[in-house]
């Protein structure tokens, strides 16, 4: 008996890998070179599409342990649920994961030691500034609604998704920040975007008052932001959010 369960889980494990390898190769790998030369790497997901309708697009950003030039690591966590065989029936869209190099990061904030308080700097950090800049280019070579371009991303990724808000919030139809923070005074800049936070009740690597501090001052500022405080749960948050169907068809269902 406890040899067939080991081979079972073996089994198992081998058939999640697959899975897991079909759909990373769903995404293409490609790079964006700025009017200077600056490169950001990027994977992109296509839907089956034809020209004559327009859809959605997602931009991923990923955690901080997946920063590199691989152009691999950040398929690790979460952005793969977009590319199941269901998901690319129920919702196609197109899905943009681009990867910040080494040393770092998605947001530019000002931190004030031993406090939540946070400054956004006037200008992005280089990798956003090469990702608003490839945002742009895409939607105009390609068949995006832009009244369905959603932003979501997770630690360092939840960071940037709230500091893009904060920076382009003509650009976003919904967002979902995942174990994130931002600049709790540039809300109002995005108030009017449909955002549902989503963090770790016991996160040790970013404090969870970070994502209520954010909840607050939105609905100070008139917005209806939704948070989900999973109990007993840490930092990867992320794996009970991204499988969530209900955030999933609530993202979808979000026009500007």
């Amino acid at each position: 008996m406890k040899k067939y369960r080991s081979a079972l889980v073996f089994c198992s494990m081998i058939f999640l890998s697959l899975i897991t390898v079909a759909q990373s190769s769903r995404f293409g790998k490609e790079r964006f070179t700025d009017g200077k030369g600056d490169t950001l790497n990027y994977r992109i997901l296509t839907p089956d599409y034809n020209l004559t309708q327009r859809y959605p697009l997602v931009i991923f950003l990923h955690g901080s342990g997946e920063r590199g030039k691989d152009n691999e690591k950040q398929l690790q966590w979460g952005v793969l649920n977009f590319a199941t065989d269901q998901m690319m029936v129920a919702h196609p869209a197109f899905v943009l994961a681009p990867q910040c190099p080494e040393k770092q990061g998605w947001s530019n904030l000002d931190r004030k030691p031993g406090s939540r308080q946070m400054r956004l700097l006037t200008q992005p950090s280089r990798p956003m500034a090469l990702l608003i800049a490839l945002i742009h280019q895409f939607i105009q070579k390609h068949p995006v609604d832009t009244t369905r371009i959603y932003i979501t991303g997770l630690s360092m990724g939840g960071f940037g998704t709230f500091d893009l808000l904060e920076r382009c919030p003509q650009l976003f139809a919904a967002a979902v920040p995942v174990c994130g923070a931002g600049d709790t005074s540039k809300v109002a800049f995005f108030a009017h975007v449909p955002v549902w936070i989503f963090h770790g009740a016991e996160d040790a690597a970013v404090d969870p008052l970070c994502s209520k501090d954010m909840l607050d001052a939105l609905q100070k500022s008139g917005a209806h932001p939704g948070l989900t405080l999973y109990p007993g749960v840490g930092h990867f948050s992320w794996l009970s959010a991204y499988s969530d169907p209900a955030m999933i068809e609530w993202l979808f269902r979000q026009h500007k």
